[in-house]
This record gives structure tokens, sequence and C-alpha cells, in this order.
């Protein structure tokens, strides 16, 4: 049986339609730290659901960036988390941005 992969564009809420926050296929991807299998959190946090893990040599797009929970990583030690997908964040200690900063917008 072949499983078919849908992506939907907008979910359903009391409110009415909302867009997903997802990125384009354009959208910059930055490297996962090699050697590092990241959780993906639902919230910017260690204490927020575990949502998946990333393969190691995973690339995400940063849609948006938001304080935290501090975290110590490879690359830095950070309250910075990163929206890689609508409610998907992981912390930005473990993403090669080149900037111990914010590098795009923050999530509202």
């Amino acid at each position: 049986m072949a499983l078919e992969e849908v992506r939907p564009e907008k979910i359903g809420t009391d409110l009415g339609e909302v867009p997903l926050l997802t990125a384009p296929d354009t959208a910059k991807r930055y490297p996962v730290a090699p050697g590092y299998r990241v959780n993906v959190r639902s919230g910017p946090g260690t204490d927020y659901r575990l949502v998946r893990v990333l393969s190691y040599g995973a690339r995400v797009p940063i849609n948006c960036q938001k304080s935290g929970e501090r975290i110590s990583g490879p690359y830095s030690t950070t309250a910075i988390w990163d929206c890689i997908a609508n409610g998907e964040y992981i912390s930005d200690a473990y993403v090669q941005t080149g900037s111990d900063g914010y590098v795009t917008i923050r999530c509202s």
C-alpha cells in the first residue's frame, strides 16, 4: 500500500480557517549541528510536547524565532528557539545560523 504525503495549507479553528506557518520551498535552510538528532518541540522549551526528532544532517527553515528556555548546545547557550514549521520549535543552540542573535522576525 502506497502512502501519499498530504500537506494541508490551512487549519480550521473556531475563528475560521487560518493559514499554516510553513516555509516556501525556496526558503533558506540552516544546517543542524552534525552528529545530533534534535528534538522538535511544540513550544520554545523542553517542557513542551515532543513532536518529532530530526534526522542526522537535517537542514531546517527558520520561519520566525521566539524567546524561551535557555539551552546549551554546540553553537551557543541561548534562549532563542527557531520555529521550523507550524507548532514546531528547536533550540537555536543546535542550528548553525552564523549568529548568536536573532536572524529573522520574532514569532508573534
